[in-house]
């Protein structure tokens, strides 16, 4: 007879793995762990009840056939449930391959193709926007994907052999003998696989980024020190489980044991905001560019005084960021009655709209403008912009607390070593760094070093104090004809903070000058032609309008005025629609697809160097 295994209690600290965690947590908490919204209204989730869920779906997966090592993909939008799922894989000692929402279904087939998937948990087959919902995309793929077993539907109908509810799923676990979760909790070591996450694919295929458990333990534990997402906040989680951004929120929840609220979607975040009253927000840039840009196209278009008053003070907004950029001190009566009779108002409005109780906005993912981190510094929320990759479990470096320079991405994770290389590219070192790309040998040797430094891909420079700014990707600096090297990313940002400007996309490699897509914020372009009494039909229509083009026109002298001449933008084309995930235009984290877009639009590109195309 085998004598019964004794489980070693688990220290406060020393967990290696997110189940762990999670164990420790639920002993130690009463408090509510998560909310989120049902047809009963906001409903709070003690951390006892999320263990109880974890452990259910990681019984009914052990006794399905999911074993150590064993691929499952979750292909469904941010909810709890999705958050459950992801744990209780790793319960199980399977590795988690998240799929983002708005894949399309080739996208889909690719990711369950390369990691070699043998279950697949997806939400329910309600259309998401234009695209069909997300189950009739898998099934659309499923006979091209021959190590997908079994197909498990959260909610709502499902067909055929492959696929299973969630609630009959869950019946395989019932019985599972006792200590036998926190057995695989414990046989979990540290350098184990957790996530495959694939990256957007802005230049290419997704590769598949191997992520251990001692990667999200370390990212965790950081954000700890750091005092980023502490215990006793609440943090507001909309962003996409498919990317490392929130997967490292999740891992903080966990190991930080703050309250994580869940918005319902992208399209509710502002009225879920205003009804949960969180005090983090961790979002990508183009979530406060569109605050920004709905703010000041508002305010500086109201009728009478009122819009007289926004259009000065944002005007003089200009030449207070113009100072700080240059670390000029900036003080007159005329800024002082802006602030007092315009941004007073403003600051109330936006507190209020992000529900009164917001302390700190986490920006990440995409490069941030320099004027929006000022405006929202100005209406007194800290916005602390980070740096990292999914190669780097998200984080490696951000700016701290009480502490942000804005128009930098602050200084490295404890623990965690960054770089400049003599070509000036971002190097970084440290327990956070991926394992390698699945399957991909070659791609993991052009960026990983025997000594564990990984090549970003970014240029860079660290001031004196230590803090990373971002000058741009290595692979997207343009070289001129003339042997300029421009950073795109410097001239698309910039433009962004105009309230006119949806997205950018500069072009000019090997060209003799800069060009350049842009798409019209519809919204504020509707509302500049209305003021000169002209109403048009759909997009197309407006972007065609010699009063668009005009006002696109004295945006670009405006951005013209500063650069040397070999970086200013001499011509430019309207896009007849915006930019968008469905277009393929964007990434799922709303970076424009560079590659893609250059050759997508070759012709209208071309047009502008009158028809010369490049050899």
């Amino acid at each position: 007879m085998t004598a019964a295994r004794t489980l070693s209690p688990i220290v406060k600290g020393s967990e290696r793995n997110l189940v762990e965690m999670l164990l420790g947590r639920a002993t130690d908490e009463n408090g509510a762990a998560a909310l989120y919204k049902s047809s009963a209204g906001w409903t709070e989730v003690s951390w006892a009840q999320v263990l109880e869920q974890v452990k259910s779906l990681s019984a009914a997966m052990v006794a399905w056939g999911v074993g150590p090592g064993d691929r499952v993909a979750v292909f469904a939008s941010t909810c709890l449930q999705w958050v459950v799922t992801d744990l209780a894989i790793s319960a199980s000692r399977a590795v988690s391959i998240p799929i983002y929402a708005s894949n399309t279904p080739d996208e889909v087939r690719y990711i369950l193709q390369n990691s070699g998937s043998m279950l697949v948990f997806v939400d329910h087959d309600q259309a998401d926007g234009r695209q069909q919902g997300r189950l009739s995309r898998l099934r659309a793929r499923l006979g091209e994907c021959p190590d997908v077993r079994q197909v498990v539907a959260f909610e709502g109908p499902v067909q055929g052999p492959r696929e299973v509810a969630l609630a009959a799923f869950l019946e395989q676990g019932r019985g599972e003998a006792a200590g036998a979760f926190e057995a695989r909790a414990q046989a979990l070591q540290p350098d184990d696989l957790c996530h495959f996450i694939y990256t957007s694919g802005t230049t290419g295929d997704p590769k598949g980024v191997m992520l251990t458990h001692a990667n999200w333990t370390n990212e965790s534990k950081a954000i700890g020190q750091m005092a980023l997402m502490i215990h006793g906040a609440s943090v507001m989680l909309f962003l996409p489980l498919a990317h490392s951004f929130a997967q490292a929120t999740k891992a903080a929840w966990v190991g930080q044991g703050f309250k994580l609220v869940f918005a319902e979607s992208i399209d509710t975040l502002v009225a879920n905001l205003g009804e949960t009253k969180p005090t983090i927000l961790p979002a990508v840039p183009r979530v406060f560019e569109k605050v920004f840009s709905a703010v000041q196209s508002n305010a500086m278009t109201a009728p009478g005084l009122k819009g007289r008053l926004a259009r000065w003070a944002f005007a003089l907004f200009d030449e207070y960021v113009e100072a700080k950029k240059a670390n000029r001190p900036y003080h007159s009566l005329s800024w002082t009655l802006a602030r007092r009779l315009v941004f007073s108002k403003i600051q109330a409005g936006v507190t209020q709209r992000l529900g009164g109780q917001m302390k700190i906005l986490i920006s990440g993912g995409a490069p941030l403008s320099v004027k929006i981190g000022y405006f929202f510094e100005l209406l007194g929320l800290e916005v602390l912009e980070g740096y990292g990759l999914t190669e780097t479990s998200a984080g490696a470096t951000i700016n701290r607390p009480g502490k942000a320079r804005i128009g930098t991405v602050g200084s490295a994770f404890p623990g965690c070593e960054v770089k400049i290389a003599d070509d000036g590219e971002v190097l970084i070192r440290g327990p956070i760094v991926m394992k390698g790309y699945h399957r991909n040998e070659a791609a993991t040797a052009e960026v990983l070093e025997a000594d564990g430094w990984f090549h970003s891909g970014d240029i860079g420079v660290i001031d004196p104090d230590g803090n990373l700014r971002i000058t741009d990707r290595k692979k997207d600096i343009i070289v001129t004809a003339g042997g300029k090297n421009v950073a795109p990313q410097n001239l698309e940002n910039q433009l962004k903070g105009f309230p006119l400007i949806s997205s950018a996309m500069v072009y000019g490699d090997q060209r003799p000058y800069l060009t350049v897509l842009i798409c019209v914020a519809e919204d504020n372009a509707r509302r500049l032609l209305a003021d000169q009494g002209v109403t048009v039909g759909p997009y197309s229509a407006l972007a065609s309008r010699p009063e668009i083009r005009q006002a696109v026109q004295a945006v670009l002298d405006r951005l013209n005025a500063d650069q040397p001449p070999y970086n200013t933008l001499k011509k430019f084309s309207l896009m007849d629609h915006d930019f968008t995930q469905e277009s393929g235009d964007l990434t799922p984290t709303l970076k424009v697809k560079r590659k893609h877009c250059t050759a997508k639009y070759q012709a209208t590109l071309d047009a502008m160097y009158d028809g010369q195309k490049l050899d």
